[in-house]
């Protein structure tokens, strides 16, 4: 399979400002493959250690910080030669390991000629404890679930996507691409973007076996609950995560502490919920008080909704059937279209340097879905689920912030189109939304 963030660690390797390399991202999506791969189609050799299959590679660290000294001992280990430039080293599973972590400063610092790669389980967390990280020595690349282009690409479909990717101007698509595209995408919101799902929906053409290996998938996620260094907080890790369906299903998606469980507090939770951002298995998404730059400044910090980092692991926790594609659009429409915002969020955030917001007001109530930066631009995002395209909240909002405003963004299962200030994106051209409102930006001068 392709994934596009190959392209982004081919240019990490030729660049001369390289740094060690870690990859941020959660259970499942494809990070120790992608280093792999990297190390097999670009480099003459790898040599990969694993430091929670084999922890006696982490002596190697602790006994000198000189690299010079650690090289040769690890080419030894693996009966791997070592050549700089030429051998890609992999560290995976180094989660649990600090002082890997920090020899990455003497590797950048002392020994710039070697090319490093890392990876780890749950490595989100371990980045967000104080420690002595080596901050500034490494370079930081975000791995997501497979996007819907990607899944195009690698379930036969090469010739949509490149369709897709080659769009420049704001016309409608012809029917002949349009309605292919639109039963591809209630494909991808059965599977979802982990690799091994698609992987698995390629071999067998099983609907069965996606739904097994989501669910070993979900299975692993609730192990993982239990590595929180306090035993106490695995219930309360639990609860928020199979609230997640329910607070999600919600008219008013705000997360509310009294879905997980009647009476709770905040402050009881706070800390369980921040261990899965943390853990990069859900987005937490903060209502704005006014659009302004930079969008963090006007965080409310007692409104917020969280969402899921696949549509395909959603559908699965919250239980709906895959026998729900053969039902015209309901897939979109389930649970009150929570699915198809989970889509178009988990398509935003890699194209975007900043996490998307969202924007509400009450007495009458309003709402935009979300609020996104894009470079200098605020823009508000209304995501609708069929080709129902009446739009309150967007139009209330550009009537209260008409300086601020200079686009509107709705996704539909409507065609492309762009009219009055207000940019159409059908559903499955959410990969191409930064391109797209380039476009129209630059058309509205």
């Amino acid at each position: 399979m392709e994934r596009l963030v190959m392209k982004r660690l081919v240019a990490w390797k030729k660049s001369p400002y390289r740094k060690p390399l870690i990859l941020k991202g959660g259970r499942q999506v494809g990070k120790t493959w992608l280093l792999k791969e990297l190390g097999r189609r670009y480099y003459e050799n790898m040599a990969y250690f694993n430091f929670d299959e084999n922890p006696e590679y982490r002596d190697f660290f602790k006994t000198t910080k000189d690299v010079y000294r650690i090289v040769p001992n690890l080419a030894m280990a693996s009966g791997q030669q070592i050549l700089p430039g030429k051998t890609l080293l992999v560290f995976d599973e180094i989660q649990n390991s600090p002082e890997v972590l920090n020899a990455l400063k003497y590797f950048h610092e002392n020994a710039p000629e070697y090319h490093v790669a890392c990876a780890g389980l749950l490595l989100g967390i371990t980045l967000a404890k104080p420690s002595s990280f080596p901050v500034g020595q490494i370079d930081f690349l975000s791995v997501y679930p497979m996007n819907f282009l990607e899944f195009l690409m690698a379930t036969g479909s090469g010739n949509l996507a490149a369709y897709l990717e080659q769009v420049e101007d704001l016309a409608p698509l012809p029917e002949a691409f349009f309605n292919p595209l639109v039963e591809k995408l209630k494909m991808y919101y059965i599977t979802g973007g982990m690799p091994e799902v698609v992987q698995r929906w390629i071999e067998t053409q099983s609907v069965g076996q996606v739904q097994e290996t989501l669910m070993n998938i979900l299975n692993a996620y609730v192990r993982d609950f239990m590595k929180h260094p306090e035993t106490r907080e695995y219930p309360k890790i639990t609860m928020i995560w199979d609230s997640l369906p329910s607070q999600l299903s919600r008219e008013n998606k705000k997360f509310l502490y009294n879905v997980v469980r009647p009476g709770a507090r905040a402050r009881e939770y706070e800390d369980a919920l921040q261990w899965l951002v943390n853990s990069e298995l859900v987005y937490k998404i903060f209502r704005i008080k006014a659009p302004g730059l930079p969008l963090s400044a006007y965080d409310d910090l007692s409104a917020f909704k969280i969402y899921l980092t696949d549509v395909g692991i959603l559908r699965r926790l919250s239980k709906l059937d895959p026998s729900a594609f053969r039902e015209g659009a309901r897939l979109f429409v389930e649970f009150k279209g929570a699915l198809t915002e989970n889509f178009v969020l988990q398509s935003l955030v890699p194209q975007l340097d900043v996490t998307p917001r969202y924007w509400s007001r009450t007495n009458p109530p309003y709402e935009v879905d979300f609020v996104i930066q894009r470079q200098n631009d605020i823009i508000p995002v209304e995501v609708k689920a069929d080709t129902n395209i009446k739009s309150t909240s967007l139009k209330k909002y550009a009537e209260t912030y008409p300086q601020e405003t200079k686009l509107r963004v709705r996704f539909s299962l409507n065609n492309l189109k762009f009219d009055n200030g207000v940019l159409n994106i059908p559903l499955f051209m959410a990969d191409q939304a930064s391109t797209l409102m380039g476009i129209a930006l630059a058309e509205k001068g």
